[in-house]
């Protein structure tokens, strides 16, 4: 056996002897609250070799500094496609379908081109040209939630989850009879349901983008992505039909189940912080930022980065990484660490350097489509506390979502 393969195989149980956490072990309700986990791990060090519930066993890194260096780090790779083959592994399933030639899965140069390329049309200026749709749209789903007299609802059914996907799906131009499918393939391919479910949410969505880059090729119109099948930099290139349908593919699940965790999240600490929600209750307009941003920091919706892959030996944090390792960088620790944020287990929505998290990523890793999650994140919290004041809990939150790459439930019953 290599020491490549050494280092990704995954031993069905680990033997304590080898020094190895089982991370599930580390708290008591791992799923429910893995803080702790986190917690003690950190205490001990920035980089643990552990076994996960769902990515099997990899090194992860659960200090602040040791996560913006692992960013940064040109040694550990995103493009999967490369080194799998490379090694003749196996590729998981949704890493070798088409739609994984995108910014998330690739390294430089080729990351550098497609994000030159995409910033000159995702910009910041059409972001916040979207402002007064997204306070539309929240005010038309608000209107719908409270319609009747209603006092109650799943807030995830009735808000957080279509309000993204109404604002992603006019951004890419996907007809309104086709977002009901674009919904149930988002939630399929992030937090599948099944195995099943996933493959076949996979080979449907992919032809479908196939077919809607066709037709804005052939009529193009105001939206994000008829302005990338069309853009081109200055030497004349251009991004391929399998980039523009990667990258489709990428603003679809990126832009979705980010934005109704982080709202879902958001509602869910006020609840448990009884003091922080009577501060947002007596002035919505003036902390629906911080909310949104400590929120991001203390609950994030992605606590998890997708796998890396070290090229070669390398040290993270003062921990050796052997060739083949597979990293993953926890953010969710890392912006609990007591090293870079003050009393970091208190939940503060007037934190003042809560926006210095690592929710978005980090340097040329930092999440291009930030701003827009911003902006829905404080649009819909603050109209939703002007318009329903007496927001509280009606049960208890439905299930978790599955694995460590998303963190949020599907159901969340309140009343007003």
């Amino acid at each position: 056996m290599t020491e490549t393969e050494k280092a990704v195989a995954v031993p069905a149980i680990p033997d304590s002897s080898d020094g190895i956490e089982v991370l599930a072990s580390l708290s008591p309700d791992f799923v429910a609250d893995p803080y702790p986990a986190y917690a003690r791990l950190r205490e001990r060090g920035p980089v643990h070799q552990v076994m996960t519930p769902d990515q099997g066993l990899v090194w992860l890194v659960v200090g602040y500094e040791a996560a913006r260096d692992a960013f940064s780090s040109p040694k550990l790779s995103r493009d999967w496609h490369r080194e799998w083959r490379q090694e003749g592994w196996e590729p998981p399933y949704a890493l070798d379908m088409l739609g994984n030639t995108n910014m998330l899965m690739s390294d430089p140069p080729h990351h550098t081109r497609l994000r030159k390329l995409v910033s000159q049309e995702f910009t910041a200026r059409r972001v916040e040209k979207m402002r007064g749709r997204v306070q539309e749209i929240t005010d038309e789903l608000l209107d719908r939630m409270t319609a009747g007299g209603a006092r109650r609802a799943d807030l995830i059914d009735a808000f957080a989850s279509p309000l993204p996907m109404i604002v992603i799906c006019e951004l890419l131009g996907v007809p309104g009879l086709d977002r009901a499918a674009f919904h149930h393939w988002s939630n399929e391919t992030l937090a599948p349901t099944s195995a099943e479910a996933e493959k076949e949410a996979y080979e449907q969505i992919m032809p479908y983008l196939g077919g809607l880059i066709a037709a804005k090729r052939e009529k193009p119109g105001e939206d994000l992505l008829s302005a990338l099948v069309h853009t081109a930099d200055e030497g004349g290139d251009r991004l391929t039909e399998d980039e523009l349908i990667s990258l489709a593919f990428l603003l679809l699940v990126a832009g979705h189940e980010t934005t109704v965790n982080t709202i879902g999240n958001a509602v869910r600490m006020l609840f448990a912080h009884p003091e922080q929600l009577a501060a947002v209750r007596a002035d919505p307009a003036g902390l629906a930022e911080g909310l949104v941003e400590e929120t991001l920091r203390y609950e994030g919706p992605v606590p998890t980065t997708t796998p890396r892959i070290a090229l070669e030996d390398t040290e993270i944090g003062g921990v050796r990484v052997p060739r083949g390792g597979m990293v993953l960088v926890d953010m969710a620790a890392a912006d609990r660490d007591p090293a870079r944020f003050p009393d970091p287990e208190r939940f503060d929505v007037r934190r003042a350097d809560a926006r210095n998290h690592l929710s978005f990523g980090y340097g040329t890793r930092f999440c291009l489509g930030a701003p827009l999650a911003r902006l829905e994140g404080e649009v819909a919290l603050r109209a939703l506390l002007e318009r329903c004041p007496d927001l509280a809990p009606d049960g208890e939150p439905g299930e978790w979502l599955p694995g460590i790459l998303l963190r949020g439930v599907r159901t969340l019953p309140v009343r007003w």
